[in-house]
């Protein structure tokens, strides 16, 4: 009798090994049984009546089905330990989205860039010297189209040591007189850029005082453009320049003799092509033909010499408009708008040496840097305000031409005035 359960014999377990098996041969690998998952029958109900229903086994060709035969590679589970991945040997890690990184990196970086940015803005307008008041201006022309900049570079020594007053040779005149005075003309054809000698014959009006508050009445007194300055300052300056020209001054803008040399030195020099040699002992300029690029210390003897030139004061301010129109050009490349570390140091030499109005803002002073930056790429026009001769050393202009040029300029007009 057999005891083994249905469909086993002896003959069934003599070549097997296991169970009681007498061989001492193992099954090939590729046979293996596997036990076949599942859930358990209720008691009494197997297959075999009252005897639990015994685990039932397929070899490993598959037998009983694809579907039903479960290795234990599947998951990992029975030979795991190898880590994540497409092999089935653990939890596959799910793969990188790109598309959403990109994203993220992207607003980081935008982010980023807007707070520097506004930050920076801050920074800037909280260093610019808003020192002029141009309500007390008065009786000023209407305001025509464009804006109009007026330009000084003062001889003030304020900032300056002892030492750099005798390197630099600016002497040591106390208070400040202007050295030079341009106005600007932005619009829609081009920059202008005029320049008003020193020297050029005005007439003192009717003014209020800047520190007094007190109308001082005009008596038809004929001075030097720079005594106006000399006598109350950028306010009367303003008063004087609007009411010989007949041209409403938006922004005043000055800037010092060290301002100057240090905003040359923050941007690493400017080129500059120079028609001829250049020696002057009151200047202190020593320079040869040619391109070149000159530091602080040069370009400031370089725009303040008129001795050593023929034209004196006037060949002076045709220099002082170039060169002014390649710091412009200088300053606005892209080595130094994208350095930070040559952007933030001319910024700052820039911004605490310029005295502007209390209107003033940064995309005024941007615009008008813009603008001079134009004047030296040929986009707009440079030139001397028209003269008609001179009258005991002073400048005479000449008043039809002042006229048309100014009408041109309220209007917005392209300038077709030459100058003297």
């Amino acid at each position: 009798m057999n005891d083994w359960p249905e469909a086993w014999s002896d003959d069934n377990r003599g070549r097997r090994y296991g169970r009681g098996s007498a061989s001492a041969q193992p099954e090939s690998p590729r046979v293996m049984r596997q036990v076949r998952r599942g859930q358990p029958a209720p008691p009494g109900q197997g297959a075999y009546g009252g005897v639990p229903q015994q685990p039932q086994y397929v070899d490993g060709h598959g037998s009983g089905g694809y579907d039903d035969y479960d290795s234990g590679y599947n998951t990992g589970q029975v030979y795991g330990g190898g880590r994540g991945g497409g092999d089935g040997y653990g939890p596959q890690r799910p793969a990188p989205d790109w598309r959403r990184r990109i994203k993220w990196t992207a607003i980081t970086l935008v982010t980023v860039l807007f707070v520097t940015t506004v930050a920076t803005y801050f920074w800037a307008d909280s260093k610019l010297n808003r020192e002029v008041d141009l309500s007390k201006v008065i009786e000023r022309p209407e305001k025509g189209e464009g804006t109009n900049y007026l330009i000084v570079g003062s001889d003030s020594r304020e900032g300056l040591s002892d030492e750099d007053k005798k390197r630099l040779r600016t002497g040591s005149s106390e208070g400040k007189r202007t050295d030079s005075v341009m106005i600007l003309h932005t619009g829609d054809n081009g920059p202008t850029l005029i320049s008003l000698p020193r020297d050029s014959n005005v007439e003192i009006p009717t003014f209020k005082g800047s520190e007094s508050g007190k109308t001082y009445q005009g008596t038809g007194r004929q001075v030097k453009l720079n005594a106006a300055y000399a006598e109350d300052g950028p306010e009367l300056l303003v008063r004087t320049v609007e009411f010989n020209t007949g041209l409403h001054i938006d922004h005043y803008v000055e800037i010092g003799f060290a301002g100057f040399a240090n905003i040359v030195d923050a941007v690493g020099g400017v080129e500059i092509d120079i028609p001829q040699d250049i020696k002057d002992t009151k200047s202190g300029a020593d320079l040869k033909k040619g391109k070149q690029t000159l530091n602080g210390e040069e370009a400031l003897a370089f725009v303040r010499t008129r001795y050593a030139l023929a034209g004196s004061d006037l060949d002076r301010t045709k220099n002082q408009q170039k060169f002014l129109s390649a710091l412009a050009n200088q300053v606005a490349t892209p080595g130094t708008v994208l350095n930070p570390f040559r952007l933030y140091p001319t910024m700052s030499a820039g911004l605490d040496s310029l005295i502007v109005d209390k209107e003033m803002g940064l995309f005024d002073l941007a615009d008008m840097f813009w603008s001079m930056k134009g004047v030296s790429g040929g986009e707009g026009t440079s030139m001397n305000m028209p003269l008609a001769g001179s009258s005991g050393g002073n400048l005479l202009w000449d008043k039809d031409k002042v006229k048309q040029l100014v009408n041109q300029l309220n209007n917005d007009e392209k300038v077709t005035v030459t100058g003297g």
